[in-house]
C-alpha cells in the first residue's frame, strides 16, 4: 500500500515553509484555482481551507485538478530550472573542458544562483559534478588497459597527485593499487541521477552505489579486504546485466532487477534486505513495517542500521523507506535522489493499478 498522508495541519505547515520532506509524497490541491502544485512550488500559499492534500498526481487528475504551472509537478524539479538545464548542457557539450567559476560567469550565470541550484536538486556543485564527469573519463581509460598517466591526462589533471587523490576520494584507493586481474571487477555506470560505482565477480553483483556517497570508500575497502586486495576494473556479466535493467527502469520500461546478488552481512540484515526487495515499485513503507514483517516488531532501530547498511542501491531498495509520518527520512545517496526515485517509481504503481491485478492476474516479480 502507499503510505498514508500525513494530517492537514503538519501538510499545511510544511506547504507555507516549503518544506522539502515531503516533496514528491505529497500534493495539494487547491479549490479556489483549480490546480495543483508541489508543497514546496513558490507561488503564493492558499488558505489553509483551500486546500486538500493528496498522496499522488494521478489522484489530483481524477479529482479533476490541472498541474501548476510554476512549480510543473508532473515534471522532475531539476529538469525545469533554466539554470541547471542550460549548465548540463553545456557539460554534455564540453566534457573535456576544466570547468572554472570564471567559465559559468562567462555564460551570463550568477555564481550563487548556480551554487544553489544545483546543491538543491544534486545535493552537489556545477563544479563538482563536472569534476566527476572527468574523472569518469580517466577512470574509463584504466578500465580499457591504458596507462595511469594516460588516464590522468583523459581526465584532464594536471598534476598526477591531484587525479590519484581525486581517484582515491571515491574509490578508497589509487589507481596504481587495482589490481590487472582482480578476482572483482569496478565499473562506472552512468545514470540520469549521478554516477554509479558497481563492483561484481564473474557470477554475482557485489556493490552498487553512488559514487558521492560518504560511505563508499569503506564499503570498497571491506570488499577489498574479503578479495585479498584482489579487485581491478572492468566489467563482467552481472555488470552489464545490471546497466541494461538500471537503463530500463530510468527510461520507465522496467522496474524488474533480477541480476544475482552477493551481500555480506549477518541473518538479521539478510531478512531485511531482502523484505526491502518485496515492497513493490511504486509503494513504500516504514522501518516499522518492516521490523512486522520479518516478525520482530521491537526491533526498529535495528532495522534502520540494516537498511543503512545496504550496498546495493536501487536493486536492493532501500530509498523505498520513509518515516512513519511519512516525510522522507536519511539516504545515503542524498534525499534529493530519494524524492526523484520515488517519483519515478510511481509510474510503475500507476501501471499496476491500471493493470486491475484482479484474481486471474500474474503477482508482480518482489523487485518489480
Amino acid at each position: 500500500m502507499l503510505f498514508n498522508l500525513p494530517d492537514h495541519e503538519t501538510l499545511y505547515r510544511a506547504l507555507i515553509e516549503r518544506d522539502a520532506r515531503f516533496d514528491g509524497q505529497a500534493f495539494v490541491c487547491v479549490s479556489s484555482t483549480g490546480i495543483f502544485c508541489r508543497l514546496t512550488c513558490p507561488a503564493r500559499k492558499p488558505l489553509s481551507e483551500n486546500c486538500v492534500f493528496r498522496a499522488s498526481i494521478g489522484e489530483c487528475i481524477e479529482a479533476g485538478f490541472r498541474p501548476c504551472k510554476r512549480c510543473r509537478p508532473m515534471q522532475a524539479a531539476a529538469a525545469d530550472d533554466p539554470v541547471v538545464k542550460g549548465l548540463l548542457e553545456a557539460l554534455d557539450g564540453r566534457p573535456d573542458r576544466r570547468w572554472t567559476e570564471r567559465h559559468v560567469v562567462d555564460m551570463g550565470y550568477d555564481l550563487s544562483t548556480v551554487r544553489r541550484s544545483f546543491k538543491r536538486h544534486f545535493g552537489m556543485t556545477f563544479l563538482e559534478i563536472a569534476r566527476q564527469r572527468r574523472l569518469r573519463e580517466g577512470f574509463e581509460t584504466l578500465a580499457e588497459g591504458g596507462k595511469v598517466v594516460t588516464a590522468q591526462h583523459e581526465a584532464g589533471f594536471d598534476s598526477a597527485s591531484a587525479f590519484r587523490a581525486a581517484f582515491a576520494r571515491i574509490l578508497g584507493c589509487a589507481p596504481g593499487d587495482l589490481s590487472r586481474d582482480g578476482l572483482f571487477r569496478a565499473s562506472w555506470i552512468a545514470t540520469p541521477l549521478g554516477d554509479m560505482i558497481a563492483v561484481a565477480s564473474s557470477t554475482h553483483l557485489h556493490l552498487l552505489e553512488f559514487i558521492d556517497r560518504g560511505a563508499l570508500p569503506g564499503e570498497l575497502k571491506r570488499l577489498r579486504a574479503a578479495a585479498r586486495g584482489s579487485i581491478g576494473l572492468g566489467r563482467t556479466g552481472p555488470t552489464e546485466q545490471v546497466a541494461a535493467e538500471l537503463g530500463a527502469f530510468f527510461a520507465g520500461c522496467s522496474a524488474r532487477f533480477e541480476v544475482p546478488l552477493h551481500q555480506e552481512g549477518s541473518t538479521f540484515a539478510q531478512e531485511v534486505w531482502s523484505e526491502l526487495r518485496a515492497i513493490p515499485a511504486g509503494q513504500t513503507r516504514s522501518y516499522g513495517q518492516i521490523a512486522q514483517a520479518i516478525g520482530k516488531p521491537s526491533a526498529v532501530r535495528a532495522v534502520a542500521r540494516a537498511n543503512g547498511a545496504n550496498t546495493i542501491a536501487l536493486v536492493v531498495p532501500c530509498h523505498r523507506v520513509i518515516g512513519a509520518d511519512g516525510a522522507l527520512t536519511g539516504y545515503g545517496g542524498g534525499l534529493w535522489r530519494k524524492q526523484r526515485l520515488l517519483e519515478i517509481e510511481r509510474q510503475y504503481g500507476a501501471e499496476r493499478r491500471d493493470a486491475g491485478m484482479g484474481a486471474g492476474a500474474k503477482a508482480p516479480h518482489p523487485s518489480a
